[in-house]
């Protein structure tokens, strides 16, 4: 009986490993394939140092706690613009989701703010706010503001019908209404929404960063560039990838629990 359930365990940690594997395989081939193009000279060394320069130079920036440094103010400075964005966005959206009216009047102007380039905005956020940290958090805000927005007011427009009126012929109260059905049902494309706002945020702070900023990522990676430490910037870029894979995968086990009921549907 103990060999059978070594035998499972064994078999468990396997699949897991193999599973490991198979969804890393491609960045492995591709660090590899970077590898080989430096050494054999493909590519000039000073434009693209070798992985295990890079590596080293990460190494480095770990061990001396400059990189947590950096990366602490950054998560510090998106957090702050991105709840901000989502405290506004999500009970915005679901007001012109469920008001068709207010939504109709309101979407010229939603799509002329939204397709006005971020970075285009950020010269009149300074002009406004300066070259502290406000400005940095409203451009951040700014950014990942219309994604959650949007996505919301499609979840609410795109609840079934016919939720609502049995809901409604069973008496059910507004607040009841949106509680209980219409937040449920537009949760998953809300949560899609907070994913791209906070991909978006993510990248947005990374360019501001490289303009009046002393510390963070997007300040580690420019002025690398600058000094020439060339696998350094590497090493910044790499973070700012890593950092926004990580952030993604906790948005994707939070919507997993937040939205259990629809798995269930599904294996139902």
């Amino acid at each position: 009986m103990a060999l059978i359930e070594k035998q499972r365990v064994n078999e468990a940690v396997f699949n897991k490993i193999k599973q490991i594997f198979t969804k890393s395989a491609a960045i492995i081939l591709f660090f590899a394939v970077w590898e080989l193009i430096a050494r054999l000279g493909m590519v000039e060394a000073f434009i693209l140092p070798p992985v295990t320069a890079v590596l080293k130079a990460y190494g480095v920036l770990i061990s001396s706690g400059e990189l947590f440094v950096h990366i602490a103010v950054s998560l510090q400075r998106t957090a702050t613009g991105f709840f901000i964005a989502l405290i506004i966005a999500i009970p915005l959206g679901i007001f012109m989701g469920w008001f068709s009216k207010l939504e109709q009047f309101l979407d010229p102007i939603l799509q002329m703010f939204r397709n006005t380039s971020v970075l285009a905005m950020f010269p009149v956020f300074i002009l406004v706010f300066g070259l502290g940290e406000t400005s940095k958090a409203a451009i951040v805000f700014w950014g990942s503001v219309w994604p959650a927005l949007l996505s919301t007011i499609s979840g609410v427009k795109n609840v079934d019908p016919l939720l609502i009126k049995s809901a409604n012929s069973m008496g059910i109260s507004v607040i009841g209404l949106f509680k209980k059905v219409i937040l449920p049902a537009a949760l998953p494309e809300i949560m899609t929404g907070v994913r791209l706002s906070a991909g978006v945020a993510t990248i947005i702070l990374v360019a501001a960063e490289m303009l009046g900023a002393s510390k963070g990522i997007g300040f580690l990676i420019f002025y690398s560039e600058q000094k020439y430490e060339i696998p350094t910037m590497y090493a910044g870029i790499i973070s700012i990838s890593v950092l926004g894979v990580l952030i993604n995968f906790l948005l994707v086990k939070l919507e997993s629990r937040i939205t259990y009921w629809k798995e269930r549907q599904t294996a139902a």
